[in-house]
């Protein structure tokens, strides 16, 4: 007996914003992943979207190389606009 494959399921709330990991579940293709994720997922109008994506696909850091990993980040804060103002009119951001 074969076993179907494993698909993460992510869900945006609300357009503009981005899709959330909310889960994972067995399906015999993408197609009733989707419909599987809907009825499993969004049973209270909790999404507008969703996508699935084989678990065998997603491809992960080690965190064991954390440090040397995401170390050069710490001194790039230019990649941080933690120092930007943003008018009241962007959403989402």
């Amino acid at each position: 007996m074969s076993t179907w494959p494993l698909y993460e399921v992510f869900i945006r709330s609300k357009n503009g914003l981005q899709h959330k990991h909310v889960g994972s579940l067995h399906a015999p293709d993408a197609s009733t992943a989707i419909e599987n994720a809907r009825d499993v997922y969004t049973r209270r109008m909790e999404g507008n979207s969703i996508w699935v994506v084989p678990s065998k696909e997603i491809v992960a850091s080690d965190p064991e190389q954390n440090e040397e990993f995401f170390e050069p980040a710490e001194s790039k804060i230019y990649r941080h606009p933690t120092f930007y103002d943003l008018p009241d009119e962007v959403k989402h951001m």
